[in-house]
């Protein structure tokens, strides 16, 4: 399996060097926004304990 990934990180290299740098830099500045906005949908979907209300106090008569 490493292998293979080694084989594709290779690949992508010798893709990145043909396309050139300017196809290069976008494509990495639109996987930075898309990670960025996975990021912000996560936590904006994330369910957050509700708040516990206060406990009133109660005196007792003596």
């Amino acid at each position: 399996m490493a292998l293979w990934m080694l084989v594709a990180l290779a690949d992508l290299a010798i893709l990145a060097a043909a396309a050139g740098a300017l196809v290069t830099i976008s494509v990495v500045a639109a996987l930075a926004v898309l990670a960025g906005g996975v990021v912000v949908a996560r936590q904006l979907g994330a369910k957050r304990p509700a708040p516990v209300p206060a406990r009133s106090v109660t005196r007792r008569r003596a």
